[in-house]
């Protein structure tokens, strides 16, 4: 049995010994005998990048500012619901047309699509008898009013006569007010009714396609489409409730949308929710923003509120700050040839091409000065 530990333990060693002589021939190029450039390597932690000379990386030392306290919040844009309106088809029957689709911009009085409906040949049915019926009484009521000037009937004949004349016409100016309601021409009737577009806007919800039936009757709602004007959305955002003190309504928000990090737009808080989740404690907060053009219904952006009271905040080089995968982050050393890749999250732009950080890191903490050389090394891992 001895015998046996001892030669596992002796082929154990020459095997660790083949395996350091293989590492150590790696570091050497043998056409020049010079060791190789330094190459970044993995580590079990994955916010961790080991080098074999940590010097090439120059560290600097954050330097401060003094500036208005900040709230931090996340936010998706969504639209403004007193800009929503629908696309009704008053009319039940069978789509046989679409002009438009999901997504689209369409103006104001644009046809979106036509329906075919029986209602159409209903109401212009009700209105050819109404006018025959008008067209009837009236007769009945001139000679009613004739014979009565000629003592051949009473009074009350004539006033019987001149009510239902009056009927008459009541029904059939309510025939022709259901014919434009359905937007249908009284001269030229037809089966097809078309269905414009309210305002101008951006379709957000299409409900019909081609041949599928619409109305109240046939479908169970008379909405075909949603239009939403967009000139002007609602970031919605989760406030904490520790937070909810350190806002108002009518304060200005700073708006920053995470596809377009070089754009910073302006908003202001309009509504702060009552009610508070009760899972995650926090109350959803409503900032009115005008839109530039290029903001999407549910992109995700990071809101900042201004404080009432000064901090100091870290200042660092831009190079200093990687943007990775709609994130910010920055280099430390960690010792032993490592760095530690630590979140942050930016602040203002400012003179000498440096850069306020609101979080992640204190004043005077040392940073890879240009994450340039590392940047390879965090999309590898």
């Amino acid at each position: 049995m001895t015998n046996t530990k001892s030669a596992v333990n002796l082929a154990a060693c020459v095997a660790l010994c083949l395996s350091l002589t293989a590492c150590e021939k790696k570091k050497f190029n043998p056409a020049d005998g010079t060791p190789k450039a330094t190459q970044p390597t993995e580590t079990g932690d994955m916010s961790l990048v080991t080098v074999d000379k940590p010097d090439l990386f120059p560290l600097v030392a954050a330097s401060q500012m003094e500036a208005p306290s900040e709230l931090n919040v996340t936010g998706a844009v969504n639209p403004d619901v007193a800009r929503e309106v629908p696309v009704i088809s008053l009319a039940s029957g069978r789509v046989i047309d679409i002009k438009t689709r999901l997504g689209n911009e369409v103006k104001k009085g644009q046809l979106l699509l036509q329906v075919q409906s029986n209602d159409i040949t209903n109401a212009f049915d009700a209105y050819l008898k109404a006018v025959n019926d008008e067209q009837l009484a009236n007769k009945a009521y001139v000679r009613a009013k004739d014979l009565y000037e000629h003592g051949a009937v009473p009074l009350s004949g004539l006033e019987q006569a001149e009510d239902s004349e009056k009927d008459a016409k009541a029904d059939l100016t309510a025939a022709e007010e259901q014919l434009k309601t359905l937007g249908v021409d009284k001269n030229h009737p037809s089966s097809i009714v078309p269905v414009y577009a309210p305002i101008s806007g951006v379709i957000i919800s299409q409900n019909v396609t081609n041949s599928a039936a619409v109305g109240v009757t046939y479908s169970g709602s008379s909405t075909a489409f949603t239009v939403a004007d967009l000139s002007t959305v609602w970031v919605l955002c989760d406030v904490y409730e520790n937070d909810l003190p350190k806002i108002s309504l009518g304060q200005t928000a700073k708006i920053k949308i995470n596809g377009y990090p070089d754009k910073l737009l302006t908003g202001k808080i309009s509504e702060i929710d009552p009610t508070l989740d009760p899972t995650i404690r926090t109350a959803k907060v409503r900032i009115e923003v005008a839109n530039p053009g290029f903001l999407k219904l549910g992109m995700f952006v990071n809101a900042t509120f201004g404080g009432k009271t000064n901090e100091i905040h870290p200042v660092v080089p831009a190079s200093a700050i990687l943007h990775l995968h709609d994130r910010e982050w920055v280099f430390v050393p960690a010792g032993d040839k490592k760095f530690k890749r630590v979140k942050v999250h930016g602040g203002q732009m400012l003179s000498d091409n440096r850069q306020e950080l609101l979080s992640g890191i204190a004043p005077g903490q040392q940073v890879v000065s240009n994450v340039l050389q590392l940047e390879a090394t965090l999309e590898a891992q």
